[in-house]
């Protein structure tokens, strides 16, 4: 997780992980931002914090889930789906710098800047600079003479000078769809670590999302797939009504407001239903009631997100767990 912090995949000025590396240093992403891998990585920070009490990995997770809140949170409710790579026709040219952009902004302060984030004047990629953090920022603070605290200082002042520089370029397209399956996985991550970090503005983000999901995307118990424009179609996956419920629990554990547990008692009892076979002993991707298919998908392996069967697989037992019902138990 530092690694990948310290690295050109991460935007070490506006928050958020990009999509993957395409080295083995994550140093140079493929630039596009997508909402799961920022919520799962979020959560992820979260639970890593509980661990180390960490600086670094606080800080990379506040930064990460206010860059999703502030680029990817509609005003209405729900977050959108992701910020394409390139702009202006160039994949990443919104993200880099040249040497001389930040001696420009940043003053007297560039030097030190230089340092923590490998700026050169050769650069890194096509002739500019992806910033990232090649050195420890602890060996940079002692190269410099300067405390790590105090480099740090430096670098949240230097993060804030160039993100209002950045935002005056033309920004990379943003998908703004609203997809259920993703929603349910950030809002889980931000109700997690609003618990854990005690943030009472994350706390009421994450009520209000999860009020989005279920007053908008939730029909008698089954969850719809995507809502745009005000519009919610399309019947939801196995893997939607799992990480809708999952958030409902979080948000449960959250604000121990019982109707959380209904609504995800609600959900899996659909999803239950809906998706569960017992001939198989476990759940299909698709509704009992969906289009057929030449062969009804049915998906275990985890990819860039996890496989529905996986998230319904710890709903039920993080349910079962809550309500005791063996039935719960059993089938996760």
């Amino acid at each position: 997780f530092v690694k990948m912090a310290r690295g050109g995949i991460y935007d070490q000025v506006g928050g958020g992980f990009h999509r993957y590396s395409v080295d083995d240093h994550w140093l140079v992403p493929h630039f596009e931002k997508m909402l799961y891998d920022n919520a799962l990585l979020s959560r992820l920070g979260a639970h890593l914090w509980q661990v180390t009490r960490d600086d670094e990995i606080a800080r990379v997770t506040r930064e990460t889930l206010d860059w999703a809140l502030r680029e990817m949170a509609s005003p209405n409710g729900g977050f959108y789906s992701s910020l394409d790579a390139d702009s202006e026709g160039h994949e990443g040219k919104f993200y880099v710098w040249s040497a001389q952009e930040l001696d420009a902004l940043l003053g007297d302060t560039a030097p030190a800047m230089r340092e923590l984030w490998g700026v050169s004047e050769r650069g890194n990629f096509e002739g500019k600079n992806i910033l990232n953090v090649p050195r420890s920022p602890a060996q940079v603070a002692s190269t410099l003479g300067i405390a790590p605290d105090e480099l740090e200082s430096l670098a949240a002042a230097a993060r804030n000078t160039l993100y209002a520089s950045r935002e005056a370029r033309v920004h990379p397209a943003r998908d703004d769809k609203i997809l259920a399956a993703w929603n349910g996985l950030m809002v889980r991550a931000l109700a997690e670590s609003a618990r854990v970090f005690g943030d009472a503005r994350w706390r009421a983000h994450a009520v209000l999302h999860g009020e989005f999901l279920f007053r908008e995307m939730v029909r008698e118990g089954r969850v719809m797939r995507v809502h745009k424009d005000g519009i919610t179609k399309g019947s939801g996956f196995l893997e939607d009504h799992a990480a809708v419920a999952l958030a409902a629990l979080a948000l449960y554990e959250l604000t121990l407001d019982a109707r959380w547990v209904a609504r995800a008692r609600s959900v899996s009892d659909a999803m239950v239903r809906w998706f569960w076979d017992d001939g198989i002993g476990g759940f299909f991707d698709t509704p009992h009631d969906g289009e057929t298919l030449i062969a009804r998908p049915r998906e275990l392996t985890d990819n860039a997100v996890p496989a529905g069967s996986s998230l319904a697989a710890e709903l039920l037992l993080r349910r079962g767990d809550l309500t005791g019902n063996d039935d719960d138990r059993r089938r996760g």
